[in-house]
C-alpha cells in the first residue's frame, strides 16, 4: 500500500522520476522550500512502499476579499502510476485544506493550452476555463528551450462561493496578458 503524506525537504532528492515529464515545470530548491515553510498543509506526496515517489501536489493560499483561494502550483505524477486516481486524490486534499482551513472561495491552477489530457483531466474534476493567459509560460523563464506558452487559468469553487462568482463561462475567449496576472 502507498502511503500520502506530507512533503518534506528530503522529498527534493526523490522526485525525478516524477519531475522529469515535459509538462512538469521544475524550479529550484529555495522555490520548494519556500512552499514548505509557508504552506505544509498544502504540499503532499504519495509514496510507493518501496520508497519511490509516486506523485506529489504543492499549493499555496493566496489573494484577498472574494479573490481568497487556493492555488495550485504542482500537480505532477510519475508516468507509471498515471490513471489510476491518483492526481484526483491529491488534488481532492488539496481542496480540502483549501476549503476548511484556509476557507478560500476557489482553487485555481494554470495548464498549458497545449496539455490537452491535462485540461481534460481537470475539467472532469470540476475544473473550467477562467480565462487564457497569453505567454505565460515564458514569464517564469527556464521553458527548456520552448517558445512562449500561453496557459489556462482554471478555476472550481469551493463552499464559500455557492453563487459560483469565480468562474466563468467563456474563459477560454477571454485573454489577458501575463502581466495581467499576478
Amino acid at each position: 500500500m502507498s502511503v500520502l503524506r506530507p512533503f518534506n525537504a528530503t522529498d527534493m532528492f526523490k522526485f525525478n522520476n516524477v519531475n522529469l515529464d515535459f509538462f512538469t515545470q521544475t524550479y529550484a530548491p529555495p522555490f520548494y522550500l519556500n512552499y514548505l515553510a509557508r504552506w505544509p498543509d498544502l504540499c503532499c506526496a504519495q509514496v510507493a512502499p518501496s520508497g519511490r515517489m509516486m506523485g506529489y501536489i504543492m499549493g499555496k493560499a493566496e489573494g484577498a476579499h472574494t479573490e481568497w483561494h487556493g492555488h495550485i502550483t504542482v500537480l505532477t505524477v510519475a508516468p507509471e502510476y498515471r490513471r489510476v486516481g491518483l492526481a484526483s486524490r491529491l488534488v481532492a486534499l488539496l481542496e480540502r485544506v483549501s476549503d476548511d482551513a484556509h476557507r478560500g472561495y476557489f482553487v485555481d491552477l494554470y495548464v498549458r493550452c497545449t496539455n490537452d489530457s491535462a485540461i481534460a483531466m481537470y475539467e472532469g474534476m470540476g475544473y473550467s476555463v477562467f480565462r487564457r493567459v497569453r505567454e505565460y509560460y515564458d514569464s517564469l523563464g527556464g521553458n527548456r528551450g520552448r517558445d512562449e506558452e500561453d496557459a489556462f487559468d482554471m478555476r472550481k469553487p469551493l463552499s464559500r462561493d455557492p453563487g459560483r462568482r469565480s468562474v466563468r463561462p467563456n474563459g477560454r475567449e477571454m485573454l489577458v496578458s501575463r502581466y495581467e496576472v499576478s
